[in-house]
């Protein structure tokens, strides 16, 4: 009898508990729709233009994916990607992402996937922006769009000889295709791109240490001289109109040049020109310059002793 009531006892419990739990609706660890002033990434100013951002939680980091506004006749979307790597918080639920850095096999694997039916060919030429090093890939399509996938990790070049510091990692990729831009055009985006995200603690920084100043700062015999111009190119970001705001052919850079002239040249006479006589011939030295000047012939009055008198001196 005694354990009847144990187990009716405990079959009440039970049944009390799973009354008083509530039940809620949540969304599962997957991706989700943020507001564009929540990205993690920025593209330069002027475009292109965003269009939404997906972000997704992992267990150690985050990864957002930036779309951008988009004119092309290829395949997929315009992005800038962006993926965090390092602690994200009190998230046993959520699974983590592979911690591995760009090898040769995935990243054949990416280009491929960026613009289907078009042949990228990866540039051999070195490059760096603001956050390092980075690499790209471009190619035209038979309808005439170009398309240009690039790459980027940023990663602290030393962790302090082990002691926890510059364990985050953040890598970026970046997707353009369109039908009027070229790929040296679309590339200014990797120049001009800003990572507004941090990671939260100084043992997670991806930059390494500041750099110190010039050693030839300060130092005698290295002067320094104010620049006559501006060194760098400049960039245009807004890769779309800068066509529109290009410089005139030559042919009709001429003719500008030529409308442009002094009218006073554009007005002169055409034919012989006579030339003016000396400036100071036969003038006194109390006459001005712009008197009419010429040969003063004396009178036969006024010749030999006479030459003296008042009224040849007049």
């Amino acid at each position: 009898m005694r354990v009847l009531w144990i187990v009716t006892g405990l079959g009440a419990t039970a049944t009390l508990s799973a009354c008083s739990t509530t039940g809620s609706v949540g969304h599962p660890s997957g991706p989700q729709l943020v507001p564009s002033e929540k990205a993690l990434i920025m593209p330069p100013p002027g475009g292109p233009a965003i269009v939404g951002v997906v972000e997704r939680t992992r267990g150690n980091g985050v990864e957002q994916t930036v779309a951008l506004s988009t004119s092309s006749r290829i395949p997929g979307q315009n992005y800038l990607r962006v993926h965090f790597f390092g602690p994200q918080g009190s998230t046993p639920d959520v699974p983590g992402a592979t911690f591995r850095t760009i090898n040769e096999s995935d990243l054949r694997r990416e280009i491929a996937r960026a613009a289907p039916g078009v042949r990228m060919v990866r540039a051999a030429t070195f490059l760096q922006n603001t956050y390092g090093p980075f690499g790209y890939a471009s190619g035209r399509a038979q309808n005439g769009d170009t398309c240009l996938f690039a790459w980027q990790q940023i990663r602290s070049p030393s962790t302090s000889s082990g002691i926890g510091r510059g364990f985050g990692m953040i890598q970026v990729r970046l997707r353009l295709c369109d039908s009027h831009a070229t790929a040296r055009q679309m590339l200014n985006t990797m120049y001009g791109f800003t990572i507004v995200g941090t990671f939260k603690g100084t043992m997670w920084n991806p930059y390494g240490d500041a750099a110190g100043a010039d050693e030839m700062l300060g130092r005698t015999g290295q002067p320094i001289y104010p620049e006559g111009e501006f060194s760098r190119r400049s960039i245009s970001f807004d890769y779309g109109m800068s066509q529109a705001i290009s410089q005139p052919p030559p042919a009709r850079r001429k003719a500008v040049e030529r409308v442009s002239q002094p009218e006073a040249e554009a007005a002169a006479p055409t034919g012989p020109r006579v030339p003016l006589p000396e400036l100071g011939a036969g003038v006194s030295g109390g006459s001005s310059s712009t008197e009419a000047t010429g040969t003063t012939v004396p009178s036969p009055d006024c010749v030999g002793t006479a030459a003296m008198t008042a009224a040849c001196r007049k």
